[in-house]
């Protein structure tokens, strides 16, 4: 007989709540949003997408992501630009300055992370790393 065990979202949702208020404030403090870094992170790993295909990325509503795509490019960190091909289409790319803020936030919340994963052994966090890695490549 299997011994039960709890429900994977009950077991990850405590840890993603303590994430997230880690992240909160390190966003704040570089002046972006969680929702800003996703676009940033999701541009930083393609050359130029569409709106709606970085919404896709994401996760979110192509109109819900707007009002964050207008405080990044005014803030000089991504830029968006008509489809030659299409001019109701906006292509967006990440900015110099864009990947620089992304790079930034990226390395303070890996470093917090780190008193999170402290409770694991150097073998425990190397294996949960990887196996988080393949459930999301997988996806």
């Amino acid at each position: 007989m299997a011994t039960e065990r709890p429900d994977l979202a009950a077991m990850l949702y405590p840890l993603v709540r303590e994430l997230i208020a880690i992240e909160l404030p390190l966003l704040a403090g570089h002046e972006v949003s969680m929702w800003g870094y996703s676009v940033l992170t999701a541009l930083d790993g393609t050359p130029v997408r569409t709106q709606a295909a970085l919404a896709e990325a994401i996760g979110a509503d192509k109109s819900r992501i707007i009002g964050t795509l207008d405080e990044l490019q005014n803030a000089g960190l991504i830029e968006r630009t008509p489809d030659p091909d299409d001019r109701r289409v906006r292509l967006l790319s990440i900015t110099a300055q864009g990947r620089k803020v992304r790079r930034a936030v990226r390395k303070d919340i890996q470093s917090r992370e780190e008193r999170v994963l402290d409770t694991l052994s150097a073998a425990d966090r190397k294996t949960f790393i990887r196996i988080l890695q393949q459930l999301h490549a997988s996806r």
